[in-house]
This record gives structure tokens, C-alpha cells and sequence, in this order.
């Protein structure tokens, strides 16, 4: 069942010279990759059985995209973005604790400071595992959350603190103080990211997995208070979560403790974007699961639609295909292969995507009962060999009515390398592409 919970305020109007215009605009989430020893040398796509794709791909043309920039490790929010068409270079990005925040509909005004965090398990100081094994269920998650809000007491009693267990490890961290705007110029307590002008950037080679402490970006007062509260928060709630009674239940059961939270990319003003919709003059709207897409699709002003089952691929393209009657464009994020890539596991990061393709395309050819264009590519690169994120260029696949094609055969890095589309920004791609149907179209 396809749950629809948020409506776009703008009116649609479709291109007047393609009045049927259909796109499904796919991003595999971190589908990226290098050659594997696991896989003989060969990426995951490019060893993975994946008929279905492969059939569009004979059909299409390819490329490649760097979604934000050469020697940007982007993450999900920033490359998304991008990837819709939204480019902050030169510009203040407002960060992933605000696009989350606001996907997770958590009270928030400008002046508080919002963050991203992680359960992760830290043992003498190091930490063993930034995903606490990624096994928490809601139930964990929301147990340690009201105990820290409830228990947690700042030396200043105008601060305070809201905790919003999300998915799996993934919390949002809300502080708000009652005198004061707090300030997001203040560094990472995850040293497996760093910031660029509000942008969050994966440390590819982090030596030192410590929790880092924060420090004030600029000397103001604001942002000096700000790195006090983090610091301040990460320090007495390492001390309430190590005793408590859902990490000595994990530990017993032989389980990695959530015992501290790892906080980065702080935002503390709600961003203003021109809506999507009147930025390419079509209606749009999108299928999309974690708080991260949510928030992006909320400050886009994108209509807003929901599956019950993150992994459920074969529901999602049933959805996608109907939600496909009524809009010019939809985007879906496709998650899986991020998580394979961050494990090391070329093996697992293979399966999924056999599992996309004959689950989600699969399913998608056979329900869609009208003409469309597929756009096929992902956010970012997460190399299995790097287990993070990088700036490796990322396939681009275009195909379907209309598209003439350029001898591509599959969707792989390598096929993107000789495609006919090149390299483009991430920021490029959905302006190339509506043009490319203008050309292509027959007259």
C-alpha cells in the first residue's frame, strides 16, 4: 500500500511541448564502485547478472555523473540534491541535521541547532563499529532516547536537548537554548566526516576512530556556546548510556552496545528553495523511505509518497508505476547497495543489485502501461574497497521512448566511461535529460 502524506503547494503545469512526458528517475543509493578482489577484478555491477537493466541499457544511452564535485566525498543529502538539480557551490548548505529534522517533523526554529547522529559502540575510547552493528530495533533506539532527554542535565538550565530515533543507528539530535541562537559553525564529533561550507564530507582515510571533540568554527560567542553544548552532551551521555539496561541486555546477548553518539553536520536556520516544479516547469513527485529524502522532497516541495517496506523492491515498482500516471517525473531512492559498500561486502553489494534488477525492473516492465523515459544512476560511489563514501564518477543510464541509443550494453562504470552523454554534474543531469527528449522526440 502506497501512503501518500504530503501534497506539494504549487500549482503542476506540464511542458507544453511534451504534454506526456514520463520519467522514473532512479538513484541507487552508493551503486558507485571499484574493481573487487571478491568479484575477480570486476565492480559489483559489472559482475552482477542483471537482465533486466541490461535490456534497458541496449535500448539507451550512458554516462557518468559526479554528483557534487571532483574531490567531493559527498553524502546522501548533499548528492541528492545535486543529483535534483540543486547546485550550492559557492553557496551556504544548511546540512543534513536540518534536511532531517525536518523530514522526522520535529519541532524546530531557527536559533536551535540540529545534527545528525549515530548510535555507535565505543570501547576504551575507540570506536569498534560507527553502525552498532546495525541491528537496534525502534524499541532500543526509543528506551535510551527518553532516558538520556529525561536524565541528561546541562550546567546551563536553558539548554535542552530533543533525541529522535529514526532507523536502525540513524538518531536526530535537536538543542535549543532558551536565551540564545546557537550557532552551527562548530566541527563533527564523527571523525568519519568533516564539513565544507555546511556540506558533509565522508574522511576516506580516518587513522584515528575516536570521538572527536567539537570545536568552534569561528570566534563568536554563539559558536563557542554551540561546541560547549555538544561536548557537553556527548560527555554525560557516554556515562548514562554505558550502564543502562538495553546495552547490558546487548552485551549479554553477545551484541555491540549503543553506547555513545556520534554527532555531525549541525544546521540551525530551515533553508528556502525554489520548488522543483517551477524550477523545470513539471509536475514531480517521489517514492522515498528514510527522513533524509523526506526532508529533501519537503524543501523541494516535491509531492511526497511512502512504501510500508524500505527493501520491499517489487511493491516499490508497483507504486512507482502508478504513481507514474499522474506526474511528469517521479524519483526513487533505492537503498541497498550503500550498506554493502560501507560493509566491504562485494559479494552482498553483487546479490542486491540482482535482487533490484529482477525485483524493482523487473516488476516495473512488466506493470508499467504506458510510454516513459528510465533515468538510472545513484547519489554517490561507495567503493567496497573503501568502505565510504568517495567521488568516483557514478554510471548514468538513459533509455526508453524515444531515446535513441549509443551501442551501450550494460550499466556499469565501465559502460559509463564510453558513453555517448559524457560527464556531467550531478546538478546537469535532469536539464540534460528533459532536453534530450525535447530533441528526440519524433516530430
Amino acid at each position: 500500500m502506497t501512503l501518500k502524506i504530503n501534497h506539494g503547494l504549487f500549482s503542476f503545469q506540464t511542458l507544453s511541448d511534451i504534454p506526456d512526458l514520463r520519467v522514473l528517475y532512479v538513484l541507487l543509493d552508493g551503486i558507485g564502485d571499484l574493481p573487487n578482489p571478491q568479484l575477480k577484478g570486476q565492480t559489483p555491477l559489472e559482475a552482477a547478472k542483471t537482465p533486466n537493466i541490461d535490456s534497458l541499457a541496449r535500448k539507451g544511452k550512458m554516462g557518468r555523473v559526479i554528483s557534487v564535485g571532483k574531490g567531493i566525498s559527498p553524502q546522501s543529502d548533499i548528492a541528492v540534491f545535486n543529483m535534483l538539480g540543486y547546485n550550492f557551490e559557492g553557496k551556504k548548505y544548511a546540512g543534513r541535521g536540518i534536511v532531517e529534522i525536518i523530514g522526522s517533523d520535529i519541532d524546530f526554529r531557527d536559533g536551535d541547532l540540529a545534527l545528525r547522529g549515530n548510535f555507535a559502540t565505543l570501547d576504551d575510547n575507540k570506536i569498534i563499529d560507527r553502525r552498532a552493528g546495525r541491528d537496534i530495533t525502534r524499541q532500543e533506539a526509543s528506551n535510551i532516547c527518553s532516558f538520556l532527554e529525561q536524565n541528561l542535565k546541562f550546567d546551563d538550565p536553558d539548554v535542552s536537548v530533543k533525541i529522535n530515533p529514526t532507523i536502525s543507528h540513524r538518531v536526530i539530535v535537536k538543542f535549543r537554548h532558551n536565551k540564545k541562537f546557537l550557532s552551527d559553525k562548530i566541527t563533527n564529533t564523527d571523525p568519519a566526516y568533516g564539513k565544507l561550507n555546511g556540506i558533509g564530507i565522508a574522511n576516506t582515510d580516518v587513522e584515528n576512530m575516536e570521538v572527536q571533540e567539537s570545536q568552534p568554527e569561528e570566534d563568536s560567542e554563539t559558536s563557542k556556546l554551540s561546541a560547549k553544548i555538544v561536548n557537553e552532551f556527548t560527555r554525560k551521555s557516554i556515562v548514562l548510556m554505558k550502564e543502562h539496561p538495553v546495552n547490558l541486555a546487548r552485551i549479554s546477548n553477545s551484541k555491540k552496545p549503543m553506547n555513545v553518539i556520534l554527532l555531525r553536520d549541525a544546521g540551525n536556520s530551515v533553508p528556502h528553495l525554489q520548488p522543483i516544479n517551477e524550477k523545470f516547469g513539471i509536475s514531480t513527485s517521489c517514492l522515498v523511505d528514510m527522513p533524509v529524502e523526506i526532508g529533501i522532497a519537503k524543501i523541494i516541495g516535491m509531492d511526497l509518497f511512502r512504501s510500508q517496506k524500505i527493501d520491499d523492491y517489487e511493491q516499490k515498482a508497483k507504486e512507482v508505476a502508478e504513481i507514474l500516471n499522474s506526474y511528469n517525473l517521479v524519483y526513487v531512492h533505492i537503498k541497498g547497495p550503500d550498506e554493502f559498500g560501507h560493509d566491504g561486502d562485494a559479494l552482498g553489494k553483487k546479490s542486491n543489485i540482482e535482487s533490484i534488477d529482477e525485483n524493482f525492473f523487473g516488476m516495473f516492465l512488466k506493470y508499467v502501461t504506458r510510454q516513459y523515459v528510465v533515468v538510472i544512476s545513484g547519489d554517490h560511489s561507495t567503493p567496497c574497497v573503501k568502505k565510504s563514501h568517495t567521488d568516483d564518477p557514478i554510471p548514468l543510464l538513459v533509455s526508453g521512448d524515444g531515446i535513441k541509443g549509443d551501442g551501450s550494453q550494460r550499466f556499469t562504470e565501465s559502460w559509463g566511461n564510453k558513453g555517448s552523454i559524457g560527464t556531467l554534474k550531478g546538478s546537469e543531469v535532469i536539464p540534460n535529460v528533459l532536453n534530450m527528449i525535447r530533441m528526440e522526440k519524433p516530430k
